[in-house]
């Protein structure tokens, strides 16, 4: 299988919506207790230039899975970090997609200036911290207990990538029209 990553558009919306839905029904991997619309998912992808959202395509045109970046923390002085995050269409899990995701992901993100990326994993979660690891995330630390849903409290962990050397002072990062999808 041939796989394409590209930067998403709102014409994605309503299959990235699709793929997160059932990550927010019958999963505590999402702390979402309603799937977004494809409305809202195009809101979110839209409310930053700075953010990049990529998906992963087939041959066909078909969307296996998005990755994304957001802001990690609102002040100032954190504008040099991001949260990410990656999903995969159901059945595309341990097939490579991810880590290619997540690969263009980075490269993109260090490629604008950022210097840290941070994901945040409910736990426990063996597969999302294998493919965070895998692609250079380490475990920075753990929440105890600060989510609930379905039913029990839940933990979080934060995996944690640096992309680039901290210059000083730090450069501005760059708009993610700017830049584009970034090949790893």
């Amino acid at each position: 299988m041939t796989i394409a990553i590209r930067a998403a558009t709102a014409a994605d919306a309503a299959a990235i919506a699709d793929i997160y839905a059932p990550y927010v029904r019958t999963s505590t991997i999402s702390f979402e207790t309603e799937p977004p619309s494809p409305a809202t998912m195009a809101e979110r992808m839209t409310a930053s230039p700075l953010h990049p959202w990529l998906i992963a395509t087939d041959e066909d045109g078909l969307v296996l899975g998005y990755a994304y970046a957001t802001t990690f923390k609102a002040r100032a002085a954190y504008r040099w970090t991001v949260e990410t995050s990656v999903y995969l269409a159901g059945d595309q899990r341990g097939k490579g997609v991810g880590r290619l995701l997540y690969a263009r992901l980075l490269a993109t993100l260090k490629t604008q200036g950022y210097v840290q990326a941070v994901a945040v994993i409910a736990l426990p979660n063996d597969w999302s911290i294998s493919m965070h690891e895998s692609v250079g995330f380490r475990r920075a630390g753990q929440l105890r207990e600060v989510g609930w849903k379905s039913g029990s409290w839940l933990d979080i962990g934060y995996w944690q990538a640096e992309l680039d050397e901290p210059s000083d002072p730090p450069t501005e990062v760059r708009a993610f029209a700017d830049v584009g999808v970034v090949r790893a």
